[in-house]
C-alpha cells in the first residue's frame, strides 16, 4: 500500500477530497464504523441504471455484505478532483467474491457537507461489467489470468 493508499486520520478530515478518500479506503479496508463516520444520514447512493439508495442506515446495510471473509471491495484512485462540496472520481472498483475479482472503471460524483458525503454517484458501463465479470469467471479457471490494480 502506497502512501496515498492509507487512511488519513479522521480527526484531521476537513477537505472534501479527503473525505471521499477516507471513505472509499475504509470500505477497502472493511472498516465500516469509518464508513459510518463520514455518510450523512440522508445519503443518497445512486449507481446510475440501478435502483437509489437513500439513508447511511440501508446503504450501510448494503456495504455490510462486503465483510464476509469471502467478500470484499478494493480500488485504485487514478484521479481525484473537488471544486467546493463536489468530488470528482476516476477509478478501478474490484469487487470480490471468492476467487471471482472483477476489475471495472468508475466515475464517481460526491457531495461532502460538513465532512460528510451526502450523495454518492456512481457511472459504469454495462458492457464493461459484463466484460469485467467474464473475465473474473475465466480467471477462477485460470488463475494466470487474474489481474492486479
Amino acid at each position: 500500500m502506497g502512501m496515498t493508499d492509507q487512511l488519513p486520520d479522521r480527526s484531521l478530515i476537513t477537505d472534501p477530497a479527503r473525505v471521499v478518500e477516507t471513505f472509499l479506503y475504509a470500505l477497502r479496508d472493511k472498516d465500516f464504523d469509518a464508513a459510518d463516520e463520514v455518510l450523512d444520514d440522508d445519503l443518497v447512493y445512486q449507481n446510475v441504471g440501478l435502483p437509489t439508495i437513500r439513508g447511511r442506515q440501508r446503504t450501510l446495510k448494503l456495504l455490510r455484505g462486503l465483510s464476509r471473509p469471502s467478500a470484499g471491495f478494493d480500488v485504485k484512485i487514478h484521479r481525484i478532483a473537488s471544486e467546493g462540496s463536489a468530488v470528482l472520481t476516476e477509478r478501478t472498483d474490484v469487487l470480490i467474491f471468492g476467487p471471482f475479482q472483477a476489475h471495472f472503471w468508475v466515475c464517481g460524483v460526491f457531495e461532502v457537507r460538513d465532512g460528510r458525503i451526502t450523495l454518492w454517484r456512481d457511472y459504469f458501463d454495462f458492457l464493461d461489467m459484463v466484460k469485467a465479470s467474464v473475465r473474473a469467471l475465466a480467471a477462477i479457471a485460470i488463475p494466470a489470468l487474474r489481474r492486479s490494480l
